[in-house]
């Protein structure tokens, strides 16, 4: 199994038309997802590799049903396009764009939880399934992402997309595959953190492990050991990695590509951080290097 998408899953890209989202379609088309429309207004009747655009999301979901959508509209239109998916049934929203303001972002997550839809990014590559499909630019080119991404036990979220490939493509080589890989965006305010997708990924009995990749900054792994604390992962047992004692601190820094300003001093949480371990009893495991990130492993005994 995997979370969020699989095999049968139906989604539309809106915005189809732009540069990027026509490569876009072609990658994931060639991954074999099944897209079965676009929404681009005033470009309705035309196609990109065979995909239908439409001029309104209505128009499509009318016809056929649709479960996600994969928005790259221009930052300006983000939230319009998003209400409209949104009022039109659809429930898992992946948004790619970046440099959308923070309030309209607030406000497309606050839409998205009142109408029980899910929502990925903003400022993300979407996710993968791997051998099932994917929504996104998550991998690249089919090719690549055939390379980089396997069937197996392991789940994967990193607020970065690049590095959620290159953590893929790592546990690909140790011969551990991946049941699915979210990139949760890089912005201040995204729709779906660590510990949000956490209870997904526990319901999956085919996922055995997961991959975090953080970021310096934000209080995203503050709440997912709070989660981890007050919860038992059937077994997995929770390994943190933390580089960011390795960073030197600057006078008005601003780090990753969420561009947090690092907090000196943070509000109290429960429990503790996922640096010194926590009640949860998951201890500090070492150095991940001058990356700038963070590397958390939830796991059990995986077999080779």
């Amino acid at each position: 199994m995997s979370i969020l998408i699989d095999e049968s899953t139906t989604f539309i890209i809106q915005g189809i038309t732009g540069r990027e989202a026509v490569n876009m379609t072609r990658e994931c088309l060639n991954y074999g997802s099944k897209i079965v429309g676009g929404v681009t207004p005033g470009r309705g009747g035309r196609d990109v590799y065979g995909v239908p655009v439409c001029d309104t999301v209505r128009e499509i979901t009318a016809r056929t049903r649709v479960a996600g959508s994969v928005l790259t509209v221009p930052p300006a239109f983000v939230r319009d396009a998003a209400f409209e998916a949104i009022d039109n049934g659809i429930k898992l929203l992946v948004i790619v764009t970046e440099r959308i303001p923070r309030g309209e972002v607030a406000q497309i997550v606050e839409f998205a939880g009142t109408h029980g839809a899910r929502l990925i990014g903003p400022n993300c590559l979407g996710v993968i399934a791997p051998g099932k499909a994917k929504m996104g630019g998550l991998g690249g080119p089919a090719e690549d992402a055939r390379k980089a991404y396997t069937p197996g036990p392991v789940g994967v979220m990193s607020r970065s997309g690049g590095m959620t490939t290159e953590i893929s493509n790592a546990l690909t080589a140790a011969g551990l595959g991946q049941s699915t890989a979210v990139s949760i965006g890089g912005d201040a305010i995204i729709g779906s953190t660590y510990a949000e997708l956490m209870p997904l990924f526990e319901a999956d009995p085919e996922t055995k492990a997961i991959v975090i990749y953080s970021e310096p900054g934000g209080p995203m792994e503050a709440q997912l050991a709070t989660y981890v604390a007050h919860r038992r992962l059937h077994g997995r047992a929770l390994h943190g990695r933390d580089a960011r004692h390795a960073l030197r601190p600057r006078r008005h820094d601003r780090r990753g590509q969420a561009g947090h300003r690092r907090r000196e001093n943070p509000p109290p949480q429960r429990g503790r951080h996922p640096r010194g371990g926590g009640d949860s009893g998951h201890p500090r495991t070492g150095e991940a290097g001058a990356g700038g990130g963070r590397l958390m492993l939830a796991r059990p005994r995986i077999g080779r």
